[in-house]
């Protein structure tokens, strides 16, 4: 319990506010998603879509209930949460892109790396509980190198689908990384809310891209 993060009390506001935006953004986009591939009739764009709303909501609902609660216990049960969910977070808006824009072995070859990464990441997260500190700057390079794993299949997702999304993908995984300098900096006030905005504004344009070129 020690090792919890201390915010201020509207710091704590702000982080479970920027999130719970994304909560209902998660919510939002999954119903749209599920509305255009429900009446289409297509079924691997329902389950795709199927997981990557649910691991949206989950990692959005996961933040915004550890930074609303100040019970310890339950502070430090859901912080494992919070940060377990980040790897099913980049797993599940990889889902999409894999199963709807490549084939064959490359598509079957990213989603075994990714969801392989992502339960190995939560197991850490887990056996790791409470030394989250000591083990910070090790999750953020994972995070962020999962993240950048779809540098390698730049070509044949531009070929399958288009430049254009994949910039919108690129200008994502970019605004994500981006807001890693105001996570890491604890100088800066509310860097943590800050912080959320940027994952919110990475997840908004994944889902304009997924929204207009995966549909």
């Amino acid at each position: 319990m020690k090792n919890l993060r201390r915010y201020s009390k509207k710091e704590e506001i702000a982080n479970s506010l920027t999130h719970g935006l994304g909560a209902i953004f998660g919510i939002t986009a999954l119903i749209i998603l599920l509305i255009y591939s429900i009446r289409a009739k297509d079924i691997l764009s329902i389950i795709a879509f199927s997981i990557y709303g649910f691991c949206l909501i989950l990692m959005y609902l996961s933040s915004t209930l550890y930074h609303s609660i100040s019970n310890k216990k339950a502070k430090e049960i859901l912080r494992v949460f919070d940060h377990s969910s980040i790897f099913l977070f980049i797993a599940g808006t990889y889902t999409p892109v894999a199963l709807l824009s490549l084939e064959g072995s490359l598509r079957v070859g990213i989603m075994i790396a990714i969801w392989s990464i992502a339960i190995i990441g939560v197991i850490f997260k887990i056996f790791t509980a409470g030394k989250f500190d000591k083990y910070k700057a090790i999750s953020l390079i994972i995070y962020i190198a999962m993240g950048w794993l779809a540098i390698f299949t730049f070509r044949p997702i531009v070929r399958m689908t288009s430049l254009k999304f994949m910039l919108w993908i690129l200008g994502g995984g970019l605004t994500y990384t981006l807001g890693t300098i105001f996570y890491s900096n604890k100088k800066i006030p509310y860097n943590h809310a800050i912080w959320h905005l940027f994952v919110l504004g990475g997840t908004v344009l994944h889902f304009i891209g997924i929204l207009i070129h995966l549909l």
